[in-house]
């Protein structure tokens, strides 16, 4: 084994590890105190919302559902040797995702920060949504590459669940405001994800132009 492939195999590990780990973060909103995480920073009056209750619960067991069963969509080798449990989870994928966003596009109108967080998470839960609906209505068509790009675009916005856990303590760092942290966080959870998903998509574009596929 070479070291481009122990490094690929290294990343890939990585990339599963947290998707997997922040995709169970939910339990712990069930278990112990009510009052952890971002709960801590919402005012009593709208924890006892129980319309912002259900999109608040909604957007992270599903969005933690769809970060789950999404990552091993992106193996070729399970995709092609394990073709009937691939389309079974797309569309656990697929469904988990559009409730999840349209809860999260929900509870952003209350997000903490003010206006800048708000349509920060507004932008990314409707990217979300969008991204995964044109993915399943191109597989539905049989335009495999089509679904696959929207596919890619989809999951880089619910890959923000991670990136916001992984930037936001780096931020905290810097600054000693969590209000600003938490505002640029809105936005650089999702953004440079769906820019790396853009150069992935391009890159494996020209492979295929240069191989003819």
């Amino acid at each position: 084994m070479n070291l481009k492939t122990i490094i690929i195999k290294g990343l890939w590990g990585i990339f599963a590890f947290l998707c997997i780990g922040v995709s169970l973060y939910p339990i712990k909103y069930f278990i112990g105190a009510k009052n952890v995480g971002l709960l801590a920073t919402k005012s009593p009056e709208l924890l006892l919302d129980s319309l912002w209750n259900t999109g608040f619960y909604g957007h992270i067991v599903f969005g933690g559902i769809a970060l789950l069963v999404g990552w091993a969509q992106f193996s070729k080798r399970f995709r092609t040797k394990r073709i009937k449990l691939h389309r079974i989870l797309g569309k656990v994928y697929s469904v988990s995702s559009v409730i999840s966003a349209l809860c999260g596009i929900g509870i952003a109108f209350s997000a903490t920060g003010g206006g800048v967080a708000q349509m920060g998470f507004i932008s990314l839960g409707i990217i979300w949504f969008a991204t995964t609906i044109v993915a399943y209505r191109y597989i539905k068509k049989g335009a495999v590459i089509k679904h696959q790009t929207f596919m890619f675009y989809s999951y880089a916005a619910c890959f923000a669940a991670v990136t916001l856990r992984v930037w936001l303590p780096i931020l905290l760092v810097f600054m000693d405001d969590f209000m600003v942290a938490y505002r640029i966080v809105a936005w650089l959870c999702w953004v440079p994800n769906l820019l790396f998903a853009w150069y992935m998509i391009h890159s494996m574009a020209r492979k295929r132009t240069i191989h003819g596929i």
